[in-house]
């Protein structure tokens, strides 16, 4: 008869295994808690320590490591060899080994770090020609199904299964050396080696188009945001709603005060502080910096959306609204509107690094963060900014490093008005913002995430009625650049830092 070893910590519908396999004639070996759990359903059971000679020992911490066990998993039943080893030392071979480990990520420690059971299952998966191994509950209901079928489990899932137990191998492994790591302080932001364990945790309605599949997968050991916030309404969420989602979100926690930001196409397109402290308020000012850009975009609020936001929100087109919490009746207004996605959410985490795909790999760098410390900053003309042009610079500068370079971002009093994004030359998107702006930003100032390579582009923001500027510099021109300011009467702040963001 077929002989199978279960030994699982996960013990969700391991009876129902246990016994459609007893009542296909097979042998059950079990030890601890699983062999009770199965002896307590009534079923015939050989424990692990009758099987081997020994018992459990060392806190548990050996129980099935020993060569009766595991020559039964690995012996390769076409060698001659290894049949007849197992003949002279009277072992049997196991043909399902059905192991799952200790949950080593839900609480991290050195005695859940699994060792007999990463072991079952690398011998069974290696041995897979002749062994099915099973490591997840949801897989149990397709072994029963052949096996009640055709008395085996076929080679085409036995391939799969080992594929899926390499996997979750690997993945375990990850975890406890990230863990490590971290004890011993040699958590390297860029190690030579990237250990990224990720588990899918949503699947999308579709990718960045319709005919893409797409998913959201959470990094292991990580917290994110978005597996705590709540969906009150709408549609599904797509690749392309979480993708902007995420950055209007982190965006518009980057302000103390009451604030909201409008994201279309990953790039703002309207961005607000409050200075009464009205939510509604802030949403108004930001949907006016480019209302026909906000058609269709996301919106996310820093305070909790009041009646009076929810009702200037409701004639605009919007894809998602998203903000720390709802008042009651501003959720009434919102949920009439059924296509409208309402998600409450906690703040985001500071994230370590920016991750993106080429062929082959990865490029890895860490997150790019903003530095408000004025202190580092110089101002380089004769003009000096005045109180208010300070507040206005800093919120530029913020505004400005998440937009797509070449960006320029034209502000008055806590307002964007213009924001030009992703042009191949900063005069064009000086241009933009100026266009954008209609004369609305006179007076106010300029944010550039990286130095005015000629001075055309301070040009045309003095032409837009601009009265100071924040840019890293370092150009050889600068001097150009500062002579150009001195002559328009502006006062030009240097933050020697870019905030390239392509």
């Amino acid at each position: 008869m077929p002989t199978a070893l279960l030994s699982v910590f996960d013990k969700t519908g391991i009876v129902e295994l246990a016994t459609a396999l007893s009542e296909a004639g097979w042998d059950l070996i079990s030890s601890g808690g699983t062999a009770k759990a199965l002896q307590d359903a009534g079923l015939v059971v050989t424990d692990v320590a009758d099987l081997t000679g020994y018992p459990a020992m060392l806190g548990h911490r050996v129980v099935t490591l020993h060569p009766t066990v595991h020559a039964g998993i690995l012996a390769d039943l076409d060698d001659a060899l290894h049949v007849t080893d197992l003949k002279t030392h009277n072992i049997a071979p196991i043909a399902l080994v059905v192991v799952n480990l200790y949950p080593f990520s839900d609480n991290p420690s050195i005695e859940l770090i699994d060792i007999g059971g990463p072991t079952l299952v690398r011998g069974a998966a290696k041995n897979h020609a002749h062994v099915a191994v099973v490591v997840r509950p949801s897989d149990y209901a397709r072994v029963i199904a052949e096996i009640q079928s055709t008395g085996a489990v076929s080679v085409h899932t036995r391939r799969d299964l080992a594929a899926i137990a390499f996997t979750e191998i690997a993945h375990y492994d990850i975890a406890i050396a990230r863990w490590m790591a971290a004890q011993e302080s040699v958590d390297e932001l860029l190690p030579e080696h990237l250990l990224i364990g990720t588990t899918r945790v949503q699947e999308l309605r579709y990718g960045e188009n319709p005919h893409q599949s797409g998913a959201r997968y959470r990094f292991d050991g990580g917290t994110s945001w978005w597996d705590t916030a709540v969906q009150h309404g709408g549609k599904e969420l797509s690749y392309l709603n979480l993708y902007d989602t995420e950055a209007a979100w982190r965006l518009v926690n980057q302000f103390a005060s009451a604030s909201c930001v409008i994201v279309k196409h990953a790039n703002p397109c309207g961005v607000a502080v409050s200075t009464q402290g009205s939510i509604a308020e802030a949403y108004s000012l930001a949907n006016a910096c480019d209302p026909v850009s906000a058609f269709g975009g996301i919106v996310a609020a820093n305070r909790a959306v009041t009646r009076e936001m929810a009702e200037a929100l409701a004639p605009v087109f919007t894809e998602v609204v998203v903000a720390p919490s709802f008042d009651a009746d501003a959720l009434e207004v919102l949920l009439a509107k059924k296509n409208l996605r309402v998600i409450s959410a906690s703040t985001p985490s500071a994230r370590r690094l920016d991750i993106r795909s080429i062929d082959g790999g990865l490029l890895v760098q860490n997150a790019d963060a903003v530095n408000l410390d004025r202190s580092t900053w110089k101002v380089v003309t004769k003009t000096q900014p005045t109180a208010a042009q300070w507040e206005d610079l800093a919120f530029a500068w913020q505004v400005c490093a998440v937009v797509s370079s070449n960006a320029i971002v034209f502000a008055k009093d806590q307002q964007a008005f213009g924001i030009g994004a992703g042009q191949q030359n900063r005069l064009d998107s000086a241009r933009i913002a100026a266009e954008r702006s209609a004369g609305r930003a006179l007076g106010g100032v300029c944010a550039s995430d990286a130095f005015f390579p000629f001075r055309d582009g301070l040009d045309a923001t003095a032409a837009a009625g601009i009265k100071a500027v924040i840019q890293p510099g370092g150009s050889v021109r600068d001097e150009e650049v500062i002579a150009a300011a001195d002559e328009h009467g502006i006062a030009m702040v240097f933050t020697s830092e870019r905030h390239f963001k392509h």
